[in-house]
């Protein structure tokens, strides 16, 4: 081995800034770095060097060369009990904190190889005398190792679980050293997988002390504060029962933080998004302690806090990643409205709102809109049923506000109606059009004359983009002024971004428009074409063309046959775009173009599909957008060497990446992935056969991305696995092969399995109702090989009962407030209709007489959804169900007319035309199939048809009773009256 001070003096310039000695330095150490002898003379170097700079370095390339098992054994018995030795002793004697850090890191990576052996018996020892220690910096580091130690090898420590909760009740009333309870916290988030039910309890008792910690962080660390509430975090996640007891006084805390001005704005957010955390996964807490109000309390001031920047109107975005306490604000009140019954959530509320709303304060009354307008999704029933005519009024009248910032607001609020609370916002669409159009005008006016684009820009877009989409046939009335509009914010001399938002409006008007749309397509063809010529590297234009593609894809939907001819062109300047593309976003609406097109020319799109599918594989395989965030000291390090310089030989046993911070994934790589997933998926399908030869690649890549921390990511594989199987299906109808038989059946039994266990398991509400539709769609056209695997029948069927059971992980399984399960969030009730819809298409495939058992398990749960204070949302879901199950079960129903004919009956007399519409399907179905059991009612069923039509305004439910007649005729021609019938009629 080199002489230790040439190696010395390499290390220390290594930090020089001078970057040609940096290199030649690094050139002479990476061949030192094949000396086995490097690990026993960087010891010495830590040890003994008067560079703080210098023993850092050396103290990174240690734990480097022992991080790995196989590293550490290829270390001779005799230098690594050296290592051991000094080890401990020259973490005692170094003053500089930085390079205490990285020596107690050394000694996590060698307690992981040694302590499941018991080779290392001095570290307890040390680590006894260290936290026992009156000395407070004595005590610090002791603690600091054993937080190290925790951090990589919690489950070796496992055993001595019960001595260290002692240690660390004890290092919690540490007042002496701030860092001492710290460290005691950061070792308890790393146990918190591990807690078990002897610990349980102890552990829980720590928690009043965990949270006065935190209080007295706050004081002197925000970071430190913000780091130990992680515990909350994974105890939320892991370990419910530990946390229970303590909700209301983490929420407390929680909400303390989150209204200090005086704070951090990280620390505040810190504390919020732990209020949203809890809200999305144990709601029914929030109901049981009574937090709604408080949080609300702290919540709405801290949205009316005028902005640093007045001039800036993009506070409120859908962005959770925001750091801004106010926009951070409005995203936990929209997670409140996700999963919070709105009974209880907006009575609050407006107690905020109507007050804001006759301030003189404009950020009180933007925030009242704000408000308004992120519980229109998770509350849309409610307010369409209760509020949607005061909500508009208010709206209107802040439209037209004389504070730019309150009518930018009130837009967002429409924008936001618009979007969630169809179709019954569309009957004021002769109000509120001439409306937007009116802002629009103003808003190019303003784009033309100044090149600028106005604060309310893009609300006002967004706000007419929203109701277009969303008002389909009845778009037709207004489609030329719209399109006037649109074309003219093209073709005029507008910025940049009003281009942009007006092509992406021209898109959402064509779903709503569907072929009336021909009539514009040249025009809006013409004022898209210069976006379409040609690949553009500036980034302006790149926004143009990647919105232009968008609307393209949209267009070929909407306008059918009359697009075809132009397929061939749009996909070949596709393909072009892509071999160079490197924007995420370009990608991903390169992707969804493609996907439109295959609609139209079907199997013709085989004959791109080999230049187009390797990279939408490579999308999904993709990790560009992620950052790896490592700690600044090693980073310095780590760039001089490749990761072999440094380590030697890999090491399958050991996963852990030492010095990794975490990791930020930027959400347009995130969406390129999903699109990729789903993208694949309608090609499969359009394609049929031709896709064939890329099926077992892509429904690979796809279930790896099942795995995907990403929830999107998650649905967007579902779906795409879900269209592979139906694509196979198709092709094996049409040629009847074995090969293909047995490739569906092998793909079936792995994904069903999987699926299921989503469902069951998944935290996340849409990952489980996006599977629970796939599931549905995979019944109504594959059929019966989705049952046929072992167990998937019963599995599915047993999984639906737990979704109506409330039991699945997204549906805050573990809460024992069973007082609360009555009341539910509109988007919990949401998830309950997907597996409603599956529960007819099982019926459907397997027959009346073999769902007859599964029938009669459902029955009670539906049922109970029919009380008299159900919300209308459960009555039509459970009257529709059980249509849907009489309907799909045939004649073995029979067996269910006596508990459905008074339900049905009953449910003619309910104040809703939508459950109403249901009960009369329902009974004209169990009339059809029931039988005998069901021909005895005929009479009193004709009666009740009749008597409901006479004074029936709805036309749903007055044409339900002429087909549940219909039915009754097919079924029973000789019990029915038919003069009488069609005269009434």
């Amino acid at each position: 081995m080199a002489h230790v001070k040439e190696l010395e003096e390499i290390l220390s310039k290594l930090n020089v800034p001078d970057n040609e000695i940096i290199s030649q330095a690094t050139a002479h150490l990476r061949e030192l770095f094949k000396d086995p002898g490097i690990v026993p003379a960087l010891c010495t170097i830590l040890a003994s060097s008067q560079n703080a700079q210098v023993r850092q370095t050396s103290a990174v390339l240690i734990r480097r060369k022992v991080e790995k098992a196989s590293q550490w054994r290829n270390i001779t018995p005799d230098i690594a009990q050296n290592i051991r030795q000094n080890l401990l002793q020259v973490l005692v004697q170094e003053p500089e904190k930085s390079v205490r850090n990285s020596i107690a890191q050394i000694v996590a990576a060698v307690a992981k190889h040694d302590l499941p052996e018991s080779r290392w018996p001095e570290l307890f020892q040390f680590l006894e005398q260290t936290t026992g220690s009156a000395d407070p910096a004595q005590k610090e580091v002791g603690m600091f190792v054993l937080s190290s130690v925790a951090s990589v090898a919690a489950e070796q420590l496992k055993p001595m679980f019960s001595t260290l909760l002692t240690l660390f009740d004890n290092a919690l009333d540490d007042r002496s050293n701030p860092l001492v309870p710290f460290y005691a916290i950061q070792c308890m988030t790393y146990f918190v997988f591990l807690v078990g039910t002897e610990e349980l309890k102890i552990f829980s008792s720590l928690l009043p002390k965990v949270i006065q910690v935190i209080h007295n962080l706050l004081a002197v660390d925000e970071e430190k504060a913000c780091e130990a509430m992680e515990l909350f975090d994974e105890l939320v996640e892991c370990e419910v029962s530990v946390v229970a007891p303590h909700i209301k006084a983490i929420m407390q805390l929680c909400l303390q933080i989150a209204g200090k001005n005086d704070l951090e704005e990280a620390t505040r957010v810190k504390g919020m998004s732990f209020i949203s955390w809890l809200t999305r996964l144990k709601k029914k807490a929030i109901l049981k302690y009574k937090l709604v109000n408080p949080i609300l309390n702290v919540l709405f001031p801290i949205m009316c806090t005028p902005p640093d920047d007045e001039d800036d109107d993009d506070t409120y975005t859908e962005q959770a990643e925001t750091t801004n306490p106010a926009a951070f604000a409005a995203t936990v009140i929209d997670t409140m409205a996700l999963h919070l019954p709105p009974e209880k959530l907006i009575p609050q509320l407006m107690t905020y709102i109507e007050p804001a709303l006759q301030s003189e304060d404009k950020f009180r009354k933007k925030a009242a809109f704000i408000t308004m307008a992120v519980i229109s999704e998770g509350c849309a029933d409610n307010i369409r049923q209760k509020h949607l005519h005061g909500l508009l009024q208010c709206t209107y009248k802040g439209m037209s506000d004389s504070e730019v910032v309150v009518r930018n607001a009130a837009m967002f609020a429409l924008g936001q109606f618009s979007e969630f609370l169809q179709p019954d916002i569309s009957k004021y669409a002769a109000e509120l059009l001439p409306v937007l159009l009116d802002y629009i005008t103003k808003v190019i006016q303003e784009s033309i004359q100044t090149k600028k684009d106005t604060s309310g820009t893009t609300k006002t877009f967004y706000a007419l983009e929203m109701f277009c989409e969303n008002l389909d046939k009845d778009i037709l009335t207004y489609l030329p002024k719209v399109m006037e509009h649109l074309i003219t914010a093209l073709e005029a001399d507008t910025t940049v971004h009003v281009k942009e938002l007006a092509i992406s409006a021209i898109g959402a008007t064509a779903n709503a428009a569907k072929e009336a749309m021909f009539t514009y397509f040249d025009a809006v063809m013409n004022s898209l074409k210069p976006y379409l010529d040609r690949p553009h590297t500036n980034e302006d234009e790149l926004k143009l063309q990647t919105q232009a593609i968008d609307t393209l894809g949209v267009l070929s939907r909407t306008l059918g046959e009359q697009f075809l001819p132009l397929c061939p062109q749009c996909v070949n300047f596709g393909l072009t775009l892509l071999q160079d593309a490197t924007d995420p976003d370009l990608k991903r609406s390169i992707y969804g173009m493609f996907a439109a097109m295959s609609c139209l020319l079907k199997f013709e799109m085989s004959q791109y599909l080999a230049r187009m599918v390797a990279p939408m594989l490579e999308s999904m395989q993709s990790t560009e957008g992620i950052t790896v965030h490592v700690n600044e000291e090693e980073t310095k390090v780590y760039n001089l060497f490749d990761e072999e310089d440094i380590s030697g030989e890999d090491d399958d046993n050991s996963k852990e990446e030492e010095g990794v911070a975490g990791y930020s994934v930027e959400n347009a790589y995130l969406e390129e992935k999903e699109d990729a997933c789903t993208a694949l998926g309608e090609l499969a399908v359009n394609t049929g056969v031709g896709f064939m030869p890329y099926m077992e690649k892509c429904y690979t890549e796809a279930t790896k991305l099942l795995e995907h921390p990403a929830s999107t990511i998650k649905r967007g594989a579902v779906t795409s696995i879900g269209h592979f199987c139906i694509a196979l299906s198709n092709v094996i109808t049409e040629s009847h092969t074995k090969e293909g038989q047995a490739a569906l059946s092998n793909m079936l039994s792995t994904c069903v399995p999987k699926f299921i266990t989503m469902v069951r398991q998944d935290s996340d509400r849409q990952v489980a109702m996006t599977t629970l539709e796939t599931i549905q769609e995979m019944l109504e056209k594959i059929k019966a090989p989705v049952l046929e695997g072992q167990g998937h029948l019963e599995e599915l069927c047993a999984c639906l009962k737990e979704v109506l059971l409330l039991k699945t992980a997204s549906q805050d399984e573990n809460e024992a407030d069973n007082e609360l399960d009555d009341q539910q969030a509109e988007h919990d009730e949401m998830l309950i209709e997907n597996a409603g819809d599956v529960i007819p298409a099982i019926a459907k495939v397997i027959g009346g007489e073999a769902f007859a058992p599964y029938f009669a398990a459902f029955l009670p749960e539906l049922l109970k959804r029919l009380k008299r204070t159900s919300t209308i949302a459960e009555k039509s879901f459970a009257m529709g169900t059980l249509a849907e199950m009489v309907d799909a079960s045939g004649s073995a129903a029979s067996m269910c007319v006596g508990h459905l004919y008074p339900v049905f009956l009953s449910g003619l007399k309910e104040d809703d035309e939508e459950v109403r519409s249901n009960a009369v399907y329902g009974l004209g179905v169990l009339a059809a199939n029931g039988g005998e059991a069901c021909a005895v009612h005929y009479p009193a069923i004709l009666k009740s048809l009749f008597d409901l039509v006479t004074r029936e305004t709805d036309k749903r439910v007055a044409d339900n009773v002429c087909a549940a007649v219909c039915r009754m005729i097919l079924a029973n021609l000789n019990m029915v009256p038919l003069t009488e019938v069609s005269h009434i009629l």
